[in-house]
């Protein structure tokens, strides 16, 4: 399975749909909460990154391959909890559901 695979059926594959949706009000207080999960997600990506080149600069160009396989599974989390944001999914990202 292709790398590419993995990350379709992790973003897109099965996945509890709740039995029934939660009020607009419950699901805006998600959605805020979510977007500020969303602005730290995305400094924890920013420095990660920087830490990341420089460990390339320093060892001539080979990534930190657990660098690597968490700004994966950060980019997987924001592309599920961007889902939600836009209502194309019910499915709330973590804390709410498992990491996988």
């Amino acid at each position: 399975m292709s790398d590419e695979d993995k990350f379709e059926g992790r973003v897109h594959g099965d996945q509890q749909e709740p039995e029934q949706r939660d009020s607009l009000w419950w699901r805006l207080l998600h959605m805020i909460l979510i977007a500020i999960m969303i602005n730290l997600a995305q400094t924890i990506l920013a420095v990660v990154t920087v830490v990341q080149f420089i460990i390339m600069a320093v060892s001539k160009g080979q990534p930190n391959a657990r660098l690597a396989d968490f700004g994966t599974d950060l980019g997987i989390w924001i592309a599920k909890a961007a889902r939600f944001q836009t209502a194309a999914s019910e499915v709330k990202p973590w804390p709410w559901t498992d990491l996988d």
